[in-house]
């Protein structure tokens, strides 16, 4: 009680905060007269005088008002858009690394360009980090006309670009792109073989726009590379002929959860069957080196026990194909992962394709923790404070609107099942679309989308194709006349240019609109309709000139008149109905269903009511939605009959929206808990990362590694000793025959180590300097005989490839080893913790590895004179699994990336390789197996899937 009386008497937190900032936005508008009067030279002149001052000792902070002042005015010029008061202190909340969060249609684009500007000129580059390519291109070309004007440089980072292209706009003073193409040029660099290779100029400065999307929802699941590893059949052949011998007793299997597990008989067995087999050679299965065997067994031990051919899969043409559990079809091309689909393989006696491998990969957790300086904006942020504060140390700061806010956000409706709740959906489309009044339609999932769809087409709807400028004519026209047309837009394909036109066209008279997920779309929806986007469509091809400005004009009046039919679309009261109060028009904000962040449910209703504009948001629930599930459905359903709930009919009530909003509350803060325990386990992983990449930098920097190739040289040295000469031994306890046998595997000396050992009073010590010396004088005859500039290129190159080829082993190690250290808890003790000591071990073990393989190579090395070849990377495909659709989002992108040679694959293509794409028939769809949304429809029409007979394959 007492904190709500002294918030109301001083204020928040975040309103003090916001307070504090208001004599710099004074000190800025001072500044305004004065930069008015400057000619374009002078203004642009400004940006050297600054750099100037900051070399001359002044820090960003110190500039920071000028800075800010000279960037509202060239937006001025440049743009015609002025920056207000507020987006002046959203600029100073992002220079100060926070996040500022601004309702949608507050200008957060136009914003980040006041802390990209000042960052930019300390000329260490700021990145600026959009959700889609289309955006960064966007935003890009639209914003980089502010800079050019003061005399930076902007460049993107988007699919397509080779290295050379990559490395040009790192190098610009503002660089935009989307964060999977900065995670992955990360991993790319740090797998390159010289300094001038790689393209990123390192990690000053970031901006994150959907921040929350960004370093919440897409940073579920990690980045990473992929490329084919070593054949590895033999193995999967040999472990599956041990399967049959399992009994049932040997494990515990759950075929509802389609889970098997070993048991403790079960683990004796296979050891026992592995030993036979000599597949397990030392040690016991659990132990930290086998832990790659281990993954191997379960996979095998899945694929006999939960996988049935001809149900799970077939197999045609000498290769295993998974049927889709859903839609029964078959799915060629598409491969189980993790080695899941090898150990199916062997089971079936087929081709074992070969597996791909990580090369590298990083959660967007710890990539973007390697800026110095990181910064975020978005409309809804407040509810994941404490996640952005925990693991990004980022304060959010609620920005106040220009104008307040005039949506009103009625109740929630909950009817008894989702039937019910779709009935009355529908019908309140159908009194909104009467109305004229544009309704958006949220979803939370494509199939979803889709469903709503369908039963608007089964109510006389029409699907609207936006592609077709006849069907844009005929809705243009509808909303002059004042027409319903009863034509509706389908808006689930994530991130296409052809999107943001269907959002700028969503607030059109009349206009129906189905979304899925409405972070990112990057584009306002406008009552009336959006004058850019028609300008852009429809005079594309007239040139500057009076009838081009007669026509803008035109259009201009157009949307003026129907922003007045939306904002006059409103409902009017109705006392019979119980409503004595009229709602308002403008956009119409329809949820089918509550989200498990308030977040999400906050971005839908953020769509409405921008800049002052009247709008309207409700969200219809069931008893049968999933979160309604989690929150005691069963109760409830059994009141709401008691009470006579009928058919149809809803319950809506305040009480109702707090108890949702604290169910919500408990699913983020157990999401938040699973997203913090990923990281932990990440975080040991990303401490090696860490050190090797910095070693890697560290390798190609110097001119010779000679050095560090004589350590690890003297480091197998006394390795080798150590292991047979045991530290206080008697000679006659040496084991001087395996001493000869290491001597000559690792070192390639040919030394009479027996002879040695059978002198008077030889010590283990002379012993390794005799070692040493040998190794010596070998290694510097080879160099002399091979000149050492040439052994200097060698070594070099043998040490990052050695490095980088038992790192990629490290890292398939340490995932089986984090798919089986669940399991340690059941014997009372922390899996984290185990992890951490396993990895430790791993870790030091691939030193070891590292010293022996870079010694054993350049022993033994033997220069043959040819045309010099610069080494290449290893072919690889990039994945980010959309953590909504579990689709990966680098498949069937357009155009190809990364450059490097063809180094680099897109996954669709590297899919394709894997396994053979069965012979599609453009007339049986039953043969298309699975179709990405963006790729061509197999039909023949010409047109992407997702606009042919992608629209409602839900439906079918």
């Amino acid at each position: 009680m007492l904190g709500s009386l002294a918030k109301k008497i001083f204020g928040s937190s975040n309103d003090r905060r916001v307070k504090g900032y208001r004599p710099r936005v004074q000190a800025i508008n001072a500044l305004e007269p004065e930069l008015a009067a400057l000619s374009d030279e002078a203004l642009r002149a400004r940006t050297d005088a600054l750099k100037a001052e900051l070399a001359a000792g002044k820090t960003l902070d110190d500039i920071l008002v000028p800075a800010f002042a000279t960037v509202r005015e060239a937006a001025k010029r440049v743009l015609g858009q002025r920056h207000f008061d507020v987006q002046m202190i959203g600029g100073m909340v992002l220079h100060e690394s926070g996040i500022a969060e601004m309702k949608t249609g507050e200008g957060k684009t136009l914003v980040a360009t006041l802390a990209t500007y000042l960052n930019a000129l300390s000329g260490k580059g700021v990145h600026v980090v959009t959700v889609n390519d289309y955006l960064a291109r966007r935003d890009a070309e639209w914003m980089g006309r502010v800079y050019r004007f003061l005399g930076l440089t902007t460049g993107i980072i988007v699919h397509g670009l080779d290295d050379a292209e990559r490395k040009a706009a790192y190098a610009c003073d503002i660089t935009y792109g989307t964060n999977n193409e900065y995670g992955f040029d990360y991993l790319r660099d740090n797998m390159k073989y010289e300094l001038g290779q790689m393209v990123q100029r390192g990690h000053n400065f970031a901006i994150v726009d959907e921040v929350d999307s960004i370093l919440i929802d897409e940073a579920r699941t990690p980045l990473i590379i992929s490329g084919p590893i070593d054949d590895r059949s033999d193995l999967y052949t040999m472990i599956d002929a041990v399967m049959p011998r399992l009994v049932r007793e040997d494990y515990d299997l759950d075929e509802k959860q389609r889970t098997v597990s070993l048991t403790e008989a079960g683990n004796e067995h296979i050891e026992e069957l592995l030993r036979e087999a000599g597949i397990l050679k030392e040690g016991d299965l659990y132990d930290a080196h086998n832990v790659t065997l281990v993954h191997h067994v379960n996979q095998a031990l899945r694929a006999h026990t939960l996988f049935t051919r001809d149900k799970d899969y077939i197999v045609r043409n000498d290769e295993v194909v998974i049927i889709d559990e859903f839609t029964g079809r078959m799915m060629p091309g598409r491969r189980y992962s993790e080695g899941l689909h090898q150990a199916l393989e062997a089971k079936e006696r087929v081709e074992i394709q070969p597996e791909n491998q990580t090369l590298a990969s990083i959660t967007f957790q710890n990539y973007f923790r390697l800026y110095k300086h990181l910064a975020g904006m978005t409309g809804t942020a407040s509810t994941e404070a404490d996640e952005f504060h925990e693991i990004y140390n980022l304060e959010v700061v609620e920005i106040p609107t220009n104008k307040e806010v005039e949506r009103v956000d009625e109740d929630d409706e909950v009817y008894r099942t989702v039937d019910e709740k779709y009935a009355a959906i529908i019908k309140e489309i159908d009194k909104a679309h009467a109305r004229l009044q544009p309704v958006l339609v949220g979803t939370g999932s494509i199939e979803r989308s889709e469903h709503i769809a369908g039963l608007l087409v089964k109510h006389g709807y029409t699907p609207l194709d936006y592609s077709d400028p006849s069907a844009l004519e005929d809705v243009y026209a509808a909303a002059r006349e004042g027409r319903v047309t009863k034509r509706f837009a389908v808006l689930n394909a994530r991130f296409h240019e052809q999107e943001a036109y269907i959002v700028a066209e969503a607030g059109v008279p009349g206009a129906i609109t189905i979304a899925t997920n409405m972070a990112g779309r990057g584009t306002d929806i406008k009552l009336g309709g959006n004058l850019d986007m028609r300008i852009e469509q429809e005079l594309a091809n007239v040139p500057e000139g009076p009838e081009r400005d007669a026509r803008i004009a035109t259009l201009k009046a157009e949307i003026d008149q129907n922003r007045a039919k939306v904002l006059a679309s409103g409902e009017p009261a109705d006392p019979e109905a119980g409503r004595k109060t009229a709602l308002p028009g403008g956009l119409y904000i329809v949820g089918t269903e509550r989200n498990e962040s308030r977040r999400i449910d906050n971005q839908l209703r953020g769509r409405s009511g921008r800049q002052g504009d009247p709008g309207r948001s409700k969200f219809y629930l069931s008893l049968q939605d999933d979160l309604m599930r989690i929150f005691g459905s069963d109760r409830m359903d059994g009141m709401l009959q008691r009470l006579g709930l009928e058919e149809g009919e809803a319950i809506i009530h305040p009480w109702i929206n707090k108890a949702i909003a604290k169910a919500q509350q408990k699913v983020e803060a157990r999401n938040f808990d699973m997203r913090k325990n990923v990281l932990k386990y990440d975080n040991v992983m990303n401490d090696q990362r860490k050190v090797v990449f910095e070693q890697r930098r560290e390798f190609m920097a110097q001119e010779s590694v000679r050095e560090t190739v004589d350590e690890m040289r003297q480091g197998v040295i006394d390795d080798v000793v150590a292991r047979h000469i045991p530290e206080d031994a008697y000679p006659e306890q040496w084991d001087i025959a395996s001493l000869r046998e290491s001597v000559t595997r690792d070192l390639n000396l040919d030394v009479p180590v027996e002879d040695w050992a059978k002198e008077e009073g030889i010590a283990d010590e002379e012993i390794r300097e005799r070692l040493r010396k040998a190794a010596d004088e070998a290694y510097a005859e080879r160099t002399a005989r091979n000149t050492p500039e040439v052994m200097a290129y060698v070594e070099k190159q043998v040490l990052l490839q050695s490095l980088d080829h038992l790192w990629r082993e490290h890292l398939v190690t340490l995932d089986h080893l984090r798919q089986v250290i669940g399991w340690r808890g059941i014997a009372q003790r922390d899996p984290l913790n185990e992890y951490k000591s396993e990895a430790f071990d791993l870790f030091n073990s691939l030193v070891g590895s590292l010293r022996e393989q870079v010694t054993g190579q350049l022993m033994r090395v033997e220069i043959m004179y040819q045309e010099p070849e610069q080494p290449s990377l290893p072919p690889m495909f990039a994945q980010h699994l959309d953590p909504v659709t579990g689709e990966n989002e680098f498949a069937f992108a357009e155009g190809a990336a990364g450059g490097g040679g063809g180094a680099y694959e897109f996954a669709g293509q590297a899919l394709a390789a894997d396994a053979q794409v069965l012979e599609r028939n453009p007339d049986d769809s039953t043969t298309w197996g699975r179709v990405g949304r963006n790729e061509p429809c197999p039909c023949g029409s010409g047109k992407k899937y997702k606009h042919c007979h992608g629209r409602f394959a839900a439906d079918e």
